[in-house]
């Protein structure tokens, strides 16, 4: 683009003759042919963010159901959910200027639980080399209320602080705005009765969850409801959320 428009004009046109079905130089050569299936990236959106009581739909997506072949197009089969606590960041910080350890808290407006919904065969494809991409932007469930961190300061514990993150997210200069929401990544414990998703209670599935009604689960069934609760208890009262709910609802009929 820096360059003259005769240049523009010479680039068109070269690309146009590659392009076109009379030049052999692409469609014969193999080794440019050898694509890769998908792009590399790591999801950050706030489009899929849903309120508690919003129905998530089974997405579609690639999976690799038998090593070294293709991928194959389809339904998710392995849905899961992840608990998580996430915040809302307060206030900003210009381009090029981190926000520093000891001033990450002015920037931590509140708290909610959030369900970061994760298609699993889809996440286990895309995850080399990078990480998730469409195995989670189906979508994200946070809880009704924003708890302000003001509540919360005498109860907030986890192995990374939220001031941490912060203070990693913006090192390199990144800019954050009011609302921006950032979550902890799955929480979870050192025994089973602390764990915060399918594949860790089921042991990547090898191991089937049982139910109150009787009924396993390895992975999330059509129509399952999920429910996450959290509560702050101090000296005489309560501090809660309200609860994150969603249901797994089938996939969409697919219009290609």
């Amino acid at each position: 683009m820096a360059l003259s428009p005769n240049a523009w004009k010479e680039a068109r046109e070269t690309i146009q003759s590659l392009l076109s079905v009379e030049n052999p130089t692409l469609q014969n050569n193999v080794e440019l042919r050898s694509r890769k299936y998908i792009p590399v990236g790591y999801h950050g959106r706030a489009s899929s963010v849903v309120i508690s009581g919003t129905p998530i739909h089974r997405p579609y997506g690639q999976t690799l159901v038998v090593e070294d072949t293709p991928p194959v197009f389809g339904k998710c089969k392995l849905m899961d959910f992840e608990l998580e606590m996430a915040f809302f960041v307060g206030g900003s910080n210009n381009l090029g200027e981190p926000i520093s350890i000891k001033k990450a808290h002015e920037h931590v407006f509140g708290f909610v639980i959030m369900n970061d919904w994760s298609a699993r065969d889809i996440q286990k494809w895309e995850y080399v080399p990078l990480g998730p991409f469409t195995a989670k932007n189906l979508g994200t469930t946070i809880s009704p209320w924003v708890v302000t961190t003001f509540a919360l300061e005498p109860f907030i514990y986890l192995y990374w602080t939220v001031k941490q993150q912060l203070a990693h997210h913006t090192i390199t200069g990144c800019n954050v705005n009011p609302g921006d929401l950032m979550g902890s990544g799955t929480i979870s414990g050192d025994t089973s009765d602390s764990f915060g998703s399918l594949l860790e209670l089921t042991w990547k599935g090898t191991k089937p969850l049982t139910l109150l009604n009787g009924s396993e689960r390895k992975f999330l069934q059509d129509f399952d409801t999920v429910t996450m609760k959290a509560v702050c208890e101090g000296d005489s009262y309560n501090i809660g959320f309200g609860t994150c709910v969603g249901t797994l609802m089938p996939a969409n009929e697919l219009k290609l």
